[in-house]
């Protein structure tokens, strides 16, 4: 059901306790209804073949964008598709396709040590379980939760600066740190809506919940986000 809740109400309960109102759990309902009717089935930005070029792009998007990965990883992944053409090019050639992207040397590293792994301890195979994946080099909680979601199917929420920026700026789910924002968009999210609840924020604080100037005048959670600095129509 539908929150009752106006833009009004909401700023008005900002100013009275000096600190916004918690969502309601019918209010997040409506929220996530409301992302699933603007978008059925969203999928990641980042361009990949398979589980194993999913968690190379993952890593390679690490303080960059999804848009400068595209453009580095189709002439890497045409070269090595695999952990054990990735080990076999070598880390000096990797750099030369991932020179584009920000922390190019380290990543490169991490990108050739971790296909090393990946042959040696899992038959060349991503794992499917977070432990063995974060064991890895260069993959940490984020990147985890990302392949077991887009790769495996699981109801993961990764949470980068956008749901981080998302989650505070609304109210949703408050938190100092990346796994405090996870921790509460879980226990708040409506198990239909987390398979996809990842992807719904992201996609909001990338084209609407924006860093700088969010623009509140299209987004389709206005009268429930509890941001007191919000523009209304």
């Amino acid at each position: 059901m539908a929150s009752k809740t106006t833009p009004k109400a909401a700023n008005k309960s900002v100013k009275r306790s000096g600190k916004p109102k918690p969502w309601t759990p019918a209010e997040v309902e409506e929220a996530f209804r409301r992302f699933k009717k603007a978008s059925p089935a969203p999928q990641t930005e980042l361009a990949h073949i398979n589980p194993y070029t999913l968690l190379v792009a993952v890593v390679l998007s690490a303080q960059a964008t999804d848009a400068g990965v595209n453009k580095a990883t189709p002439a890497l992944f045409a070269a090595a598709d695999t952990p054990e053409k990735m080990a076999a090019l070598g880390e000096e050639r990797v750099r030369e396709f991932i020179k584009t992207i920000g922390l190019y040397r380290g990543k490169a590293k991490n990108v050739v040590e971790l296909s090393r792994r990946l042959v040696a301890e899992h038959g060349g195979q991503v794992p499917r379980e977070r432990a063995a994946l974060e064991a890895l080099p260069g993959v940490g909680r984020k990147t985890a939760n990302v392949v077991l979601n887009v790769a495996f199917g699981e109801p993961t929420i990764a949470v980068d600066t956008h749901i981080f920026r998302v989650g505070n700026r609304t109210n949703m789910a408050p938190g100092l740190t990346p796994f405090e924002v996870e921790l509460k968009l879980d226990r708040v999210v409506p198990d239909k809506y987390k398979l996809h609840a990842h992807h719904w924020l992201i996609l909001h604080g990338r084209y609407t919940c924006i860093a700088r100037k969010p623009l509140c005048e299209k987004c389709i959670i206005n009268d429930l986000c509890r941001w007191p600095e919000k523009t209304v129509g």
